[in-house]
């Protein structure tokens, strides 16, 4: 019996394992896909209501930059608010912990 075959009471049938290394992969994957008896993904995944709100943003996200006019650029100082909290975050990843966890790494010399 080959490894991972269960015995579920009907028939076994014993194949023979292919020579090389790529028949085997192939042999593997046509095997996980024919035991397979579910859809990768479930047809009621996406409910009616979320499909619908999922194509109305699509289509606007499409069709409303062809519309509308072009915008002006916004002012300076909130251009500067995605910097700052660029600089913040730089900050916070480099500052030394305060924590009591020092201890779960462990220093190579």
């Amino acid at each position: 019996m080959d490894v991972g075959e269960r015995n579920n009471g009907k028939n076994v049938i014993l194949h023979r394992l292919p020579a090389t290394s790529s028949e085997n992969i192939k042999y593997e994957l046509s095997r996980t896909f024919s035991l397979q008896k579910t859809l990768m993904i479930p047809a009621s995944y996406y409910s009616l209501g979320s499909l619908v709100v999922l194509v109305g943003l699509t289509a606007s996200l499409l069709i409303l930059p062809l519309v509308l006019p072009p915008l002006p650029p916004p002012p300076f100082m909130l251009l500067l608010i995605p910097l700052g909290i660029m600089v913040l975050l730089v900050v916070l990843a480099f500052m030394p912990s305060s924590s009591k966890a020092k201890d779960v790494t462990c220093p190579l010399m």
